[in-house]
């Protein structure tokens, strides 16, 4: 990426270039969008339809300007999905959040490989969002009904 300029879009998609950094770049932005959920946390709900409006649409633009149907440098829905994950849970329920929001984002059980194939922009960042709340759901029943 050095002396090379990136547009508007890939710059969202990418999460800032951070994408670009990395041979692993979902954990480096999944990392990424940890560290600002908890500085966002007063306002997350807000930064998360946020994130998946302009995530959409720049992830779309971009994989269309480069040809790739769901380039591996854009992690900007991993940002979407770990927000989603770590939404109103307590802030020590953040490491098991990513974990598990990482194993089910590898391994993709449906119905995240479902939404993973639905076209351009929308299947990029649906199968994190996807993958966000059934984290969510499971972190939310284990604190509901085993930690009460």
């Amino acid at each position: 990426m050095k002396g090379k300029k990136i547009d508007f879009h890939e710059f969202i998609a990418t999460l800032f270039g951070i994408g670009h950094f990395s041979k692993m770049p979902g954990t480096l932005g999944s990392v990424a969008a940890f560290i600002m959920a908890l500085v966002l946390r007063p306002v997350l709900w807000a930064a998360i339809i946020v994130v998946i409006i302009i995530g959409t649409w720049s992830s779309d633009r971009y994989s269309k300007r480069i040809e790739k149907k769901d380039p591996q440098e854009v992690v900007i829905d991993e940002v979407a999905g770990m927000w989603i994950s770590m939404f109103a849970l307590p802030t020590d329920y953040g490491l098991p959040a990513f974990v598990l929001f990482r194993i089910i984002d590898i391994v993709k059980p449906f119905p995240v490989n479902f939404a993973e194939k639905l076209p351009g922009g929308i299947g990029i960042m649906a199968d994190d969002i996807v993958g966000g709340i059934m984290t969510w759901l499971i972190l939310y029943a284990i604190k509901v009904y085993i930690f009460v």
